[in-house]
């Protein structure tokens, strides 16, 4: 029985800065993150990864204009937080001059307003609906070491193609593969746009997604939780004694097994 609460919110920024930028390989964005860290330090409050497929994707459904002249491998929305507008643009600025100087991204944009800023964000925010567009998506919201990140995406590509799946008619199921994510949490969003639920989609993905994600000792669920799909297949990122103390944990709270019934916590 809750009697009280209380909650203590921090103040909004007065000041928010975005980036969009363009980069020739997924080598150069982990520059451009660690770069981002070092000289935007206290006020970065995001950095997004995505790759071509979903901005492909998100053009693709929405016909909108591309926020870069140019199309590149791979993409990157930066947001700053702060108390002091004039600052922190004046930081994200000599960021961008930064790395396009050392030839780390290829080209990038400021946003200049509100209008701008919600502009740029609805390219990433903007994924989940547009890759689901075509008639379903198969999800694996997972967290990997950063170097490792974008190889899953890669190599479930390959073995979808491998498999003759993926193709622009609809004789083919899949539409496409895309990976985009938060960077700062290691966390990759793997995206598997079909025209229908097949289960030779599901045959080439599972438990090839899981297996590959416990040889590296990365987590098979990051944001949204294990739920029910993913039970099965938790002791691929937890052994059987994390396992049991999770049980052990939820029976103590929770012993007729009538709150969040069927989950492990």
């Amino acid at each position: 029985m809750i009697t009280a609460v209380s909650i203590q919110c921090p103040q909004r920024p007065k000041a928010v800065n975005v980036a969009f930028l363009g980069a020739d390989s997924f080598e150069k964005i982990q520059q451009a993150f660690r770069e981002a860290k070092s000289q935007l330090s206290e006020i970065l409050s995001a950095f997004e990864l995505m790759d071509s497929y979903s901005q492909d994707m998100v053009h693709r459904v929405r016909q909108n204009k591309r926020p870069l002249d140019g199309e590149h491998p791979f993409y990157c929305l930066i947001e700053t937080s702060g108390s002091n507008t004039e600052h922190d643009a004046e930081k994200l600025e000599k960021f961008l001059e930064d790395v396009m100087s050392k030839d780390i991204i290829a080209d990038g944009v400021l946003a200049q307003d509100e209008t701008q800023i919600k502009s740029l964000w609805s390219q990433r925010e903007g994924i989940t609906e547009c890759v689901g567009h075509f008639g379903g998506t198969y999800k694996y919201d997972v967290s990997i070491p950063l170097k490792d990140l974008y190889r899953l995406v890669d190599e479930t590509r390959e073995r979808i193609e491998a498999a003759g799946l993926k193709g622009d008619t609809d004789e083919f199921p899949v539409v496409e593969v895309v990976g985009y994510g938060h960077m700062g949490d290691c966390n990759l969003h793997l995206n598997v746009a079909v025209r229908r639920y097949d289960k030779r989609v599901e045959e080439v993905l599972e438990p090839f997604v899981y297996e590959w994600i416990g040889k590296i000792n990365g987590s098979i669920s990051a944001e949204h939780g294990i739920g029910i799909a993913k039970k099965q297949y938790l002791g691929f990122s937890r052994n059987d004694t994390m396992i049991d103390l999770m049980k052990q944990v939820k029976k103590l709270y929770d012993p007729n097994g009538i709150m969040n019934p069927y989950k492990y916590i």
